[in-house]
């Protein structure tokens, strides 16, 4: 089993940043990847960044330049860095396990306003 627990959401002014974290704890794996998608009201959850094996990311086109996804294998713990906040930035940011096994696990959402 393994569990996931966020923090670093909150209310910020356009331009602003923020940083969210997520350690990992439980059965994981250096080769699981690890990322963080967000979701608004009626929408479907989308894919922000994603770090795979290797420190090979991924970045939605809308984040590129903006946000930086990194971990911290020692402590288990996924960051994103996120800069140059928009209000179209505001949402629940979710983060994510792939666990080597196929297993998705989730954390339990931070809210992320974005203020203009």
């Amino acid at each position: 089993q393994v569990q996931l627990g966020e923090s670093g959401g909150g209310l910020v002014q356009a331009g602003g940043s923020l940083r969210l974290s997520c350690a990992a704890s439980g059965n994981i794996f250096w080769s699981d990847t690890r990322g963080w998608y967000r979701q608004t009201q009626g929408k479907q959850r989308e894919l922000v960044a994603s770090m795979a094996n290797g420190d090979r990311t991924t970045y939605a086109d809308f984040v590129k330049g903006r946000f930086t996804i990194s971990r911290d294998n020692a402590k288990n713990t996924v960051y994103l860095q996120m800069n140059s906040l928009k209000p179209e930035d505001t949402a629940v940011y979710y983060c994510n396990l792939r666990h080597v096994s196929g297993a998705d696990y989730w954390g339990q959402g931070t809210q992320v306003t974005v203020s203009s």
